[in-house]
């Protein structure tokens, strides 16, 4: 028996298949985390987006067709200009096949990427064309169930090494804000 790998779409890598998506929106929901942006999570990825020095940082839920940046740091530069002459800005949305975190959530480890031009995996995804991105740092949050629910990342429009203290980091925000969506739901506070 062989190995097939994915056959390319329209150019791109397929996403991989998410079996747990549907579960994983009903657990966001009785956490009272689906698709809405929460105040204490843009403080969050702007806290990462400092300690990585990085100008994205993202808390990442992802559904079963898109994903929703409940938590979300972006530069407050001038947005992308694509060649066409539109405007790349990011929004709270993306469909689930752009972007790197939805191979973090199926994957349930950290995924260090410090040129995604690197890996012909990753280097023809949607947002290395869109938004400019061209290295990425990201952990899933498992919460206590062993639900894989999103992730915590950051992102770069520059190759950079982000090296084991940024693993370590990032893994440990992840934990740590996992635990803070469990307390606050046993203490029934919002985030």
């Amino acid at each position: 028996m062989s190995y097939e790998p994915p056959r390319p779409v329209r150019g791109l890598l397929l996403t991989p298949e998410d079996k747990e998506a549907p579960a994983r929106v009903r657990r966001l929901r009785r956490l009272g985390l689906a698709d809405r942006p929460a105040p204490a999570l843009d403080v969050f990825a702007e806290h990462l987006a400092q300690l990585t020095g990085a100008p994205y940082a993202m808390v990442n839920f992802i559904g079963e067709d898109h994903q929703f940046f409940a938590g979300l740091r972006v530069p407050a530069v001038a947005p992308l200009v694509r060649e066409d002459g539109t405007r790349a800005e990011l929004g709270r949305t993306l469909p689930r096949d752009h972007g790197f975190c939805p191979h973090v959530v199926v994957r349930r480890k950290a995924l260090v990427l410090e040129d995604v031009r690197d890996y012909p995996r990753f280097a023809g995804n949607p947002v290395v064309d869109e938004y400019g991105i061209r290295s990425y740092l990201g952990a899933p949050l498992i919460d206590s169930s062993g639900m894989a629910l999103g992730t915590v990342c950051a992102a770069d429009t520059a190759p950079r090494v982000w090296g084991r203290a940024g693993l370590e980091t990032i893994k440990a925000l992840a934990a740590d804000l996992v635990v803070r969506f469990e307390r606050s739901v046993e203490d029934g506070l919002p985030l």
